[in-house]
């Protein structure tokens, strides 16, 4: 409007300058801080999760137990990892491999998923679309279970 100041680009309210932006990037970032935390726990290895290194490619049968991260492993883990792995060392050392069905703790074959029975690793039920079994003949009752490896679907 005529007789009024025109703002120029450099003194319009940005992020830095505006309280009520800055409190809702901040919102923002808060929320992925604490869902990483949850995800990852406090001493996180986030690179370590997102570029793990190259699987071991073996037949070789996993060690039990196994010490990783300073603790003692008795079951495949999955620890900076979205699928179960174990050590083929009784020290890790960096060898490794996907665990499967046949892993401790076993999956127990064929086993009861609501109306149905498998006799194979499914994805059925398993929010993630990831294969899973049960570690006892009734997953309805027992409610134990493990991810299978991407190799056994």
């Amino acid at each position: 409007m005529r007789g009024e100041p025109v703002q120029d680009c450099h003194s319009l309210p940005t992020c830095e300058t505006h309280p009520i932006r800055q409190l809702e990037v901040m919102r923002h970032l808060v929320g992925w801080v604490s869902l990483a935390v949850c995800m990852y726990g406090l001493n996180a290895e986030l690179i370590s999760h997102l570029h793990p290194p190259g699987q071991e490619i073996s037949i070789a049968n996993c060690v039990f137990p196994f010490i990783y991260g300073g603790e003692f492993h008795y079951n495949c883990i999955s620890v900076h990892s979205d699928f179960d792995w174990c050590s083929l060392d009784f020290q890790f050392q960096g060898r490794w491999r996907y665990c499967t069905a046949l892993d401790p703790p076993m999956c127990i074959f064929p086993f009861q998923f609501r109306k149905k029975t498998m006799n194979e690793c499914t994805k059925e039920g398993y929010i993630l679309n990831r294969s899973w079994c049960s570690l006892t003949e009734n997953y309805n009752k027992d409610r134990k279970w493990k991810q299978c490896s991407p190799h056994n679907f």
